[in-house]
């Protein structure tokens, strides 16, 4: 899957006040697209190689995302990962659902952190998953959720604020710290501005990796 230009796949739901529905807002931040997903660079990123995976069609979590798309998806998490571990380092998959959304289309955050330190029995109350069918039957069942994934384990947890702090304080924030940035990070403004030239060289990263597949 080579990365094209346009947007010239199927026909898909678009909502005018979607910002992910608007294809010119991410058009500059483009690393590849499939005919379901498109990888983009983040345009405020926490860190170097912070990228997001999103569906075309308007969702409103991954949780709402078809199981007709759940092969194509994991390939794609299967390409970012070798991305990262050839380029930066393993990767922490990380989803808002709806809890915690600042745009409120699905929308898969991509992290080189590296190995997470964690003990999962730890993270109660949340649950072992091992595929996108788990996530779809939560918010079937249970509705909003959080969900990450560090490749070795899956877990979705209810949309509590104090484990959502929690983790990001215990789980997050020392990935964050391992490649020099803060935490809490800055607003989303000021990283776009001093992230211009990290997804400038992830841009390049991205092409070169291309270039040896």
């Amino acid at each position: 899957m080579q990365r094209r230009s346009d947007a010239s796949t199927s026909a898909r739901v678009n909502y005018a006040d979607c910002p992910f529905c608007q294809f010119d807002t991410v058009t500059d931040y483009i690393l590849q697209e499939s005919p379901h997903f498109l990888i983009v660079a983040d345009h405020a990123p926490i860190l170097e190689g912070h990228l997001l995976i999103i569906p075309r069609e308007h969702y409103a979590c991954y949780g709402d995302v078809p199981a007709a798309l759940d092969e194509e998806l994991r390939l794609l998490k299967a390409q970012v990962q070798h991305f990262f571990e050839l380029q930066y380092a393993s990767p922490l998959y990380w989803e808002h659902g709806v809890f915690h959304q600042t745009v409120f289309h699905a929308h898969l955050h991509c992290f080189p952190f590296g190995h997470i330190r964690y003990q999962p029995g730890e993270l109660y109350p949340g649950q072992l998953i091992h595929n996108q069918n788990d996530i779809r039957t939560w918010y079937q069942e249970r509705g909003h959720y959080f969900f990450m994934d560090d490749t070795e384990h899956g877990y979705i947890f209810p949309p509590d604020a104090q484990y959502y702090f929690h983790i990001m304080k215990e789980v997050l924030a020392p990935g964050i710290a391992a490649n020099g940035k803060s935490f809490p990070w800055s607003p989303s403004e000021l990283r776009q501005l001093e992230g211009r030239p990290l997804v400038a060289t992830l841009i390049a990263r991205w092409q070169q990796f291309q270039e040896l597949l």
